[in-house]
């Protein structure tokens, strides 16, 4: 795959005009998906761009310093060339990984679902935060985010909360946050002030569309039934709750967030395709890496991968060892500084 600016240019052009199209403009699928085309192709032009101009300008300083007598101008250009070659080797990585992806799932919107482990109802509350760090992740990013089941606990915690993360690269970003997550801190129920130890259990599976899996309607067993908890008296009432059982694997999905039967039944099967696909993939890359050792990025649902320790106020990533502190900004959302080191470290191990 090659990329030059005047070709990108007359895509975007192309894309523009088919996003104009009556049709189109009455297809909303079509609209979504010619739009997230548009953002992925203006990204890599303005991304080529500034490396075009990056590569010219580095070039000029160059020359510059060569014919330079000051000693001062000479350290002060060089440092300005140095500045400007890592940007110029992390734009020219970026650009390598729109052009060779490691995985071709990167692309894709995510299952993200949050269980709560050990430690009642701590666990329950931390499940709740973590949901809540992903939903501000999401926002920094400009992604989407949707609530496609929940069970709620009376402290305002979640037992088990599943949504649909909707974007640019959210697989990308988000598939290392797979396994067991730890919390230390002493609970607000604690009165003597002991640290206690609870645990989360996230997985984030790439959506799979119906092109990706097709799942026959003899393999599946549907049954509906009123739902329970909040959201009015037509949720409580009516049998708008859907469970739907796949009967070769016995994955079960349950959903009644919504009020109508129809959009429970859409729901469960989003997170049903998702899930069958997941686990088909995973013990696909079970065989493959038995004999390997791959410390980032195993998928290991059991694999406790990260500790939250407040009375230390440090997070540590298991994985790659990363520690790093101030955890209220970690979980208002501010995630690259975790999720970079652990995609260069997929990087590396796959050079």
């Amino acid at each position: 795959m090659e990329l030059n600016i005047t070709k990108l240019q007359q895509d975007l052009k192309d894309l523009e005009t088919q996003m104009q199209l009556p049709e189109v403009l009455a297809d909303n699928k079509k609209i979504t998906e010619l739009g997230k085309k548009y953002s992925e192709t203006k990204y890599t032009f303005d991304l080529l761009k500034k490396i075009e101009k990056n590569k010219s300008d580095l070039a000029g300083l160059k020359i510059s310093m060569s014919q330079e007598s000051d000693e001062e101008m000479i350290v002060m250009t060089h440092e300005e060339i140095d500045q400007l070659k890592t940007q110029l080797d992390k734009d020219l990585l970026e650009l390598e990984e729109i052009i060779h992806p490691l995985d071709p799932r990167d692309k894709k919107n995510v299952i993200l679902e949050i269980r709560a482990g050990t430690g009642g109802d701590e666990s329950a509350l931390f499940a709740s935060e973590l949901y809540r760090m992903y939903s501000r992740f999401a926002e920094k990013m400009n992604w989407k985010v949707k609530i496609l089941s929940s069970n709620r606990t009376g402290l305002g915690g979640f037992k088990e909360i599943i949504a649909e993360i909707i974007g640019d690269n959210v697989y990308k970003h988000l598939k290392f946050e797979s396994g067991v997550h730890r919390v230390q801190r002493v609970p607000e129920t604690e009165k003597a002030g002991r640290v206690h130890t609870s645990a989360a259990t996230v997985a984030v599976m790439p959506e799979a569309e119906e092109v990706d899996l097709v799942i026959e309607a003899k393999d599946i067993r549907i049954d509906t039934f009123c739902a329970s908890g909040h959201g009015g008296q037509s949720v409580n009432t009516t049998k708008s709750a859907v469970r739907i059982t796949h009967l070769p694997t016995g994955t079960v999905v349950s959903c009644q967030d919504e009020k109508s039967q129809g959009q429970n039944k859409e729901k469960a099967m989003a997170i049903l395709r998702s899930r069958i696909l997941d686990k088909m993939e995973e013990d696909q890359h079970q065989k493959l890496a038995q004999d390997r050792k791959n410390q980032v990025g195993s998928g290991d649902r059991s694999e406790k991968i990260r500790t939250y320790n407040f009375p230390q106020d440090r997070l540590t990533d298991h994985r790659i060892k990363l520690t790093l502190h101030n955890l209220a900004i970690i979980l208002d959302g501010e995630l690259l500084p975790v999720i970079m080191p652990l995609q260069q470290a997929a990087r590396s191990q796959k050079n």
